[in-house]
């Protein structure tokens, strides 16, 4: 595996770093450097969406039939590593990153030619339906109905730990259409506007004081048949499909970097006193136990990029680029939670561009040196990175099947 960049790589990098210094605004860029989680403050993504989506670069995994970049593995990488340097945000990728690539591989070409577009242009903007208060990392044991009422689907149920469906228009949902011999069977996927009769939201409030996750209710919401993606009954298909792009359809490293490279700096300031943390032999082990587990995880990447990897471990890359990312994830807001010491104690949202509103008290303005405000907010969020989009846990039963064959 070459780990150089060719000259046509060198050539895109270019491109994409002229047209992020032409086209980022300051207030898109404080949006990308103050988030608290891993989703964007909503206004500045939808304006950074726009932009993009005038330089048809919304959709870079997309093929350019429909609307895409069509760009390789690689391109997606240094865009990647390229937006996270310079504070972009990233979009919010329900629609883009998750329900698309799932209509592009099972829609129908009616279903493709109307959602796709609005997608891009942001005119929906989507949520996930899949969790319920019972039904979570054993996602197959879900049971919010789906009866068959001539050409429409009945639905009622709930779905709970909802990413912003107070903001969202269309929800992606998987739906019991049946009861069969084994719980994969008889779900279906389906699209539903989230205007139609019968649907509440009640927002969920995160430790960290946010407002970004909810439950939504459904009450005998009438969803036409059309709105099914794939065929009735065989939605298990669809949503493993989906679940590869959640867990693993972007690079971690990139923006782990900025993150680490950013607590190093605060760690080794005079702002942590006359002698810096970070020339402490305590802290200063921890961090280059964060760098070498940060090198193992970009080589990992390159190597399933590139096509090195074999084909097992090709078959659990996503489960495992969402393992190796999050933990460290995780690992990183504790580096900066213990850099902040004092600081980090106060609860201080308005630090940060958190991705919902914050909805605890608290004091207005800022308080101190700016990471340490915003660690203790991060760090309380990131906690779920473990869990969302199929448990850890669930991860590593996977990559034991498909790369070791246990």
């Amino acid at each position: 595996m070459d780990l150089n960049w060719s000259p046509a790589d060198l050539t895109f990098r270019d491109e994409v770093r002229a047209f992020l210094h032409d086209n980022l605004t300051e207030e898109i860029r404080a949006a990308g450097r103050l988030m608290t989680s891993v989703y964007a403050q909503h206004d500045a993504s939808m304006k950074w969406q726009a932009i993009l989506h005038q330089k048809g670069w919304v959709a870079p995994a997309w093929p350019i039939e429909y609307g895409g970049c069509g760009w390789s593995v690689l391109q997606r990488y240094i865009f990647t590593r390229e937006r996270v340097a310079a504070g972009a945000p990233p979009i919010s990728p329900m629609g883009v990153q998750m329900c698309g690539p799932a209509l592009i591989g099972y829609g129908s070409d009616a279903q493709k030619a109307y959602f796709l577009p609005r997608m891009l242009n942001g005119e929906h903007f989507w949520c996930q339906g899949y969790s319920e208060p019972e039904a979570g990392s054993d996602l197959a044991s879900l049971q919010m109905e789906a009866g068959i009422d001539g050409d429409d689907l009945v639905c009622t149920g709930t779905k709970i730990w909802t990413t912003h469906a107070d903001q969202a228009n269309w929800i992606f949902c998987l739906v019991r259409t049946s009861k069969e011999d084994r719980p994969q069977k008889g779900i279906t996927f389906v699209l539903i506007d989230m205007t139609t009769p019968g649907i509440s939201v009640r927002p969920i409030v995160a430790p960290s004081g946010e407002h970004i996750q909810n439950q939504v209710f459904f009450d005998q919401v009438r969803v036409p048949k059309a709105n099914v993606v794939g065929q009735i009954g065989q939605g298990w298909t669809v949503a493993k499909y989906l679940l590869e792009f959640e867990r693993g359809g972007v690079a971690y490293a990139p923006e782990l970097q900025e993150r680490l490279d950013s607590v190093e700096a605060y760690a080794r300031s005079s702002l942590c006193g006359d002698r810096p943390l970070a020339d402490t032999p305590g802290f200063a082990r921890k961090l280059a136990e964060a760098r070498a587990r940060l090198a193992v995880l970009e080589v990992f990447e390159f190597r399933v990029m590139s096509g090195a990897a074999d084909a097992a471990l090709t078959a659990a890359g996503p489960s495992a680029m969402k393992v190796l990312g999050t933990e460290l994830s995780q690992h990183i807001t504790e580096l900066a939670l213990e850099a902040a010491d004092g600081w980090g104690r106060a609860y201080q949202p308005d630090a940060g561009r958190p991705g919902g509103a914050a909805l605890l008290p608290h004091a207005a303005g800022v308080a101190g040196p700016l990471l340490p405000a915003l660690a203790g907010v991060h760090y309380l969020n990131d906690r779920a990175g473990s869990i969302y989009a199929g448990s850890n846990e669930i991860q590593r039963n996977i990559i034991a099947k498909a790369a070791l064959g246990l």
